[in-house]
């Protein structure tokens, strides 16, 4: 008698922390841990809205750390010096092509920082602005102009851009836009209350594209 045997495929993401979000903690001397209300303010406003499940108290991960995997997406922002190793670029690179999703939120004075270790990990890769009629602008929720204005820099329009791998968004990018100020508690930046709703319901897009990509 033969015996035959099936084979199922369970993807990397299948595991009980596949609808979590993680905060990445990065080498440099940047302070990663900046805006410590905001993540778990959008996952309360997303598992509200949007019908997610994730744990109130999001967890840290290191870029070099394998547990980087168990995270459909992670989170990474800050003001300062960004810094990753070869180890960490080869880790954070076999991250997002095998599925995972990186969105970064410049704080201010990020960009010339991730720029330059974003070529580290996709040396022939080039960030590009987002149209307006990408679907990570139309998931629960529609911003039809694109990334919204949270918090003024240096009186720059907001933009979003992204990394594109085969075709998939792999990593968003939200520059002079700062929406982690706008998740924050209210008292931090005084924000109105229309501004950090747009600033949610945008976080909360990004994570449901994830989710689904």
């Amino acid at each position: 008698m033969k015996h035959f045997f099936l084979l199922i495929f369970v993807p990397w993401f299948c595991n009980t922390l596949a609808q979590d979000v993680a905060i990445l903690k990065y080498s440099g001397g940047g302070d990663w841990y900046s805006n410590p209300t905001a993540l778990p303010n959008l996952i309360a406003f997303s598992n509200k809205n949007c019908h997610t499940k994730m744990n109130k108290n999001p967890t840290t991960v290191e870029t070099g750390n394998s547990d980087i995997f168990n995270y459909p997406i992670v989170f990474m922002t800050g003001h300062g010096n960004i810094y990753f190793s070869d180890k960490e670029s080869e880790n954070l690179k076999n991250y997002l092509i095998s599925g995972g999703f990186l969105h970064i939120s410049d704080n201010y004075g990020l960009d010339k920082f991730i720029r330059k270790e974003l070529k580290k990990v996709f040396p022939t890769l080039e960030l590009q602005e987002i149209p307006n009629n990408h679907p990570i602008y139309s998931q629960n929720f529609t911003f039809p102009n694109g990334l919204p204005k949270i918090h003024e820099h240096d009186n720059k329009p907001p933009q979003g851009f992204g990394l594109f791998y085969e075709g998939r968004l792999i990593c968003f990018y939200d520059y002079e836009s700062d929406l982690s100020d706008g998740w924050e508690d209210e008292i931090v930046h005084n924000n109105s209350k229309e501004v950090r709703e747009k600033a949610l319901k945008m976080g909360a897009n990004i994570i449901q594209y994830a989710f689904k990509n």
